[in-house]
């Protein structure tokens, strides 16, 4: 037997995203993004309102980092989602936030959360709420990088957005092969 919800915004897992900006004075800015995820190889998808000044922001400056929220800095990702820098202006460095300069766009990344995809604008519809961003880059620091040079999403630690009981998860480990464990149906 199941159970109907109707139309919910409900998927396992639901990655946290922390979406960061420049303003037009070069000041650091972030916000928590839960609805989101990746489309093609080289396109990310945020439902984010216009009215963030983080989406004011990447409006004037064509470009924004994704960062994966981590259970180690939970804390600071969360208060960037409450908190709103039209109200608070420094809400960065309240978080205890660090911004170093992308190499590749005019945006920051946040020295305390170690993965981040680097985007310029695509489209952004505010009547939709949809922003669409390529990917440029994809940066890690070696902190979480495994012995092979690839990102280990244990010492990573992402979280992940439960919508239905408004709490975070931590992602956990490696049950399967990709690609692999299903040949074992394959007739």
């Amino acid at each position: 037997m199941r159970k109907n919800f109707g139309a919910k915004p409900w998927t396992y897992p639901q990655p946290v995203f922390i979406v960061a900006t420049y303003d037009g004075e070069g000041n650091p800015d972030a916000m928590n993004a839960a609805w989101g995820g990746i489309d093609y190889d080289d396109q990310i998808n945020l439902c984010l309102s216009a009215g963030h000044k983080t989406v004011k922001n990447l409006l004037k400056t064509k470009a924004f980092t994704v960062s994966m929220a981590t259970a180690d800095q939970l804390t600071a990702c969360d208060y960037v989602g409450i908190v709103s820098a039209n109200d608070v202006p420094d809400k960065f460095f309240r978080a205890g936030f660090h911004a170093v300069k992308s190499e590749f766009v005019n945006a920051p990344l946040i020295e305390e959360l170690p993965m981040a995809v680097e985007c310029e604008l695509v489209s952004y519809d505010p009547e939709m709420c949809h922003l669409v961003g390529k990917i440029v880059n994809v940066s890690a620091d070696e902190r979480i990088l495994d012995e092979k040079g690839k990102i280990d999403p244990a010492k990573l630690r992402p979280i992940s957005f439960d919508p239905v009981h408004n709490a975070y998860l931590e992602v956990g480990g490696h049950v399967g092969s990709a690609f692999k464990d299903g040949i074992a149906l394959k007739k």
